[in-house]
C-alpha cells in the first residue's frame, strides 16, 4: 500500500469557492478564491485523506448565491481495512444545502437561462448606496422573518465555515417571533449585466444583527398596577428595549480592503442610533480584523465629538489650598468630565468597554509623543502630579486612569499578589496597552488630520488604511493590544463604573 502521505491533501488548497454568472453560451467565473480555513468541516488538521489531484468546487451564482458542489480528482484510495477515503458528499452535506448536489449540467443550465435574474433585487430594503474605486455598491437590510431574506441568508451561510472562525450557521426554522429579532444586511455591487438576462447585482458580503433584551433601570414608582389581561395589543420583541449585537460579519476576500467593512459597520451603527429602543451596539466574539475595523470606525465617529467637547485630562485636579493632603484615590471626576463622557457614550450607543478603549486612545493622542513613553518615566516617577510640564502631568494621570480600569477589572487576581509584584504586573500591562494604542493612533490620527487628502475608498476602510500606512499588519496591531488584556462579555459591563471614570479592564495575563 502506498504511504498515507501520498493520499493526503490540504483542504484549504483543495476547496475552491467561485462566484459565477451567465456567459455567451455557458456560465463564466466572476471571482475565484480559497477558504481561510476548513477545520469545521475537515477537522483541526485541515487535511483530506484518500484522493490525488482533488478539487472541491463550490459555485455560487453572483446574484442569489444558488449553490452547487462539484468534486473531481485524479485517483481515489481503495479502502483497506479501516482505512478509507473521506466520504466527501456525506461530509459536505452537513454544511451545504441538499439542492447543491445536482448534476453540473443542470446547475449551469439553470444559471445560464434564469429568466428571473434580470429582475432580481436583494431582499429587504435599500438602506445605503456608495461608490468606491469607481464601482457602485448598495446595502440592503431586512428581517429574518422575511422569506426572501431567510432564503438568501441560508445560501450565504455556506461561507461561514470557511471564513468566520467559530461561526455557526443560524437556525432558520425558528418561530417567527424569534426570527423577528434578527436583521440581515446584504452588500451588493451594481454591475453591468454580462447578458441581456443576467442580473445587475453581484454579492459582496453580509452581516447578521440580533436584538438582545435589555433590562432597563427602574425609576420612580415601581408598584405593580392592575391592568387588562390579556394585553390589548400583542407585545413584539422589536418594540422592547434591547442591545443590538453583531453576530456574523463577512466581506468576501475579493472585495476586502476596499472600504466595504467600514461602510457596513457604519450603516449598522447608524441604524442603532436611530432606533430609540436600542440602548447600545455590541459585537459577539469579534476577531482581530473586525476589532481593528471597529476601532477605526468608532474612533472616527467619536474623534470629532471629543474635539468639539474639548475632552482632555485636567492636569491640575487637586485644589490649590496649601497644606491639604491629597486623597489616596484617583480623582477621576476632576480629571475627566465623567458625566459628559457618559452622555456621549449614550448618544453614540457604544458599549462601555469599547468606549473606554477609544477614550483612552484619544486622551493619549492629546499628549505629545515626546512627553510619553519610557524616556521620561524616571523623572515622572519622582515628580508625579507635581511635574512642571502640563503634558507630563497629563501623561502621569493618563497612566493612573488606565491602571485604575485594569485593576478594577482584575482585582480578584491582583490582590493575591504581593504589592510589588502587583505594581510590576500593572506596569507591564499598561506598557503594552500604550504601545498598542500608539500603533493604532499612528494610522487613525494620520487619517483624521489629513482626511481631505485621502481617497474615499481608502479612507473608509481599516484594512486599506493599515496597508497604505505600512505600519504593521492588522493582526499584529490587535495582538499587541491584547498582549496582556483579554475581553470579557460586554453585556456584563456596568455603566455606573464609566460614570465614575473607572471602567472595568480587560484582564491582565498574570
Amino acid at each position: 500500500m502506498a504511504d498515507s502521505g501520498d493520499w493526503t491533501c490540504d483542504a484549504n488548497d483543495a476547496v475552491q469557492l467561485t462566484l459565477i454568472q451567465p456567459g455567451e453560451t455557458k456560465p463564466i467565473t466572476a471571482e475565484i478564491f480559497h477558504p481561510q480555513f476548513t477545520y469545521p468541516i475537515f477537522g483541526d488538521d485541515e487535511q483530506i485523506f484518500g484522493y490525488k489531484g482533488l478539487i472541491i468546487r463550490l459555485r455560487f451564482a453572483t446574484h442569489d448565491l444558488r449553490t452547487h458542489v462539484h468534486i473531481s480528482y485524479d485517483e481515489k484510495f481503495r479502502a483497506v481495512g479501516d482505512a478509507a477515503a473521506v466520504d466527501l458528499n456525506k461530509t459536505l452535506r452537513e454544511w451545504v444545502p441538499e439542492s447543491a448536489f445536482t448534476k453540473l449540467s443542470d446547475y449551469e443550465n439553470t444559471v445560464q437561462n434564469d429568466q428571473k435574474a434580470k429582475d432580481f433585487t436583494p431582499p429587504g430594503k435599500l438602506v445605503h448606496s456608495y461608490k468606491t474605486k469607481n464601482r457602485n455598491y448598495e446595502i440592503w437590510a431586512g428581517s429574518l422573518a422575511d422569506d426572501a431574506v431567510r432564503a438568501l441568508l441560508g445560501r450565504a451561510q455556506g461561507f461561514v465555515p470557511f471564513f468566520i472562525e467559530g461561526g455557526v450557521p443560524l437556525v432558520l426554522d425558528d418561530p417567527e417571533w424569534t426570527l423577528e429579532r434578527w436583521i440581515v444586511y446584504f452588500v451588493y455591487e451594481k454591475v453591468t449585466p454580462t447578458t441581456p438576462t443576467a442580473s445587475q447585482y453581484s454579492f459582496v458580503g453580509y452581516s447578521t444583527v440580533y436584538r438582545w433584551w435589555f433590562f432597563p433601570e427602574q425609576h420612580g414608582d415601581n408598584t405593580v398596577k392592575n391592568g387588562p389581561f390579556p394585553y390589548p395589543e400583542e407585545i413584539r420583541f422589536s418594540q422592547l428595549p434591547s442591545r443590538s449585537r453583531i453576530a456574523q460579519f463577512l466581506i468576501l476576500p475579493p472585495h476586502q480592503s476596499s472600504g466595504h467593512g467600514s461602510q457596513l459597520y457604519n450603516v449598522i451603527h447608524k441604524a442603532c442610533i436611530a432606533d430609540k429602543t436600542v440602548v447600545e451596539l455590541t459585537v459577539e466574539d469579534p476577531n482581530e480584523s473586525f476589532d481593528v475595523l471597529r476601532d477605526s470606525a468608532d474612533y472616527h465617529n467619536l474623534y470629532h465629538e471629543f474635539r468639539n467637547q474639548d475632552i482632555n485630562i485636567n492636569p491640575n485636579p487637586y485644589p490649590k489650598e496649601t497644606g491639604k493632603r491629597r486623597p489616596r484615590n484617583v480623582p477621576t471626576s476632576s480629571l475627566i468630565p465623567t458625566q459628559k463622557l457618559s452622555d456621549i457614550r449614550t448618544k453614540y450607543k457604544i458599549a462601555p468597554t469599547q468606549f473606554a478603549h477609544i477614550l483612552e486612545m484619544y486622551l493619549l493622542s492629546r499628549i505629545p509623543p515626546r512627553k510619553r513613553g519610557g524616556a521620561n518615566m524616571a523623572r515622572l516617577l519622582i515628580k508625579k502630579h507635581t511635574a512642571d510640564d502640563e503634558d507630563d502631568r497629563r501623561y502621569y494621570w493618563w497612566r493612573l486612569l488606565v491602571k485604575q480600569r485594569l485593576y478594577k477589572r482584575s482585582r480578584d487576581i491582583l490582590v493575591q499578589l504581593e504589592p510589588q509584584d502587583r505594581i510590576q504586573k500593572l506596569d507591564e500591562t499598561i506598557m503594552n496597552v500604550e504601545e498598542g494604542y500608539d500603533q493604532l493612533l499612528t494610522v487613525f490620527d494620520a487619517r483624521e488630520k489629513g482626511r481631505a487628502t485621502f481617497a474615499p475608498d481608502v479612507d473608509s476602510d481599516a484594512d486599506a488604511v493599515m496597508t497604505a500606512a505600512g505600519v504593521t499588519t492588522m493582526g499584529a496591531l490587535r495582538n499587541k493590544r491584547k498582549y496582556a488584556i483579554e475581553d470579557e462579555d460586554e453585556e456584563d459591563e456596568d455603566e455606573a463604573e464609566l460614570v465614575e471614570g473607572s471602567k472595568q479592564a480587560k484582564r491582565p495575563k498574570i
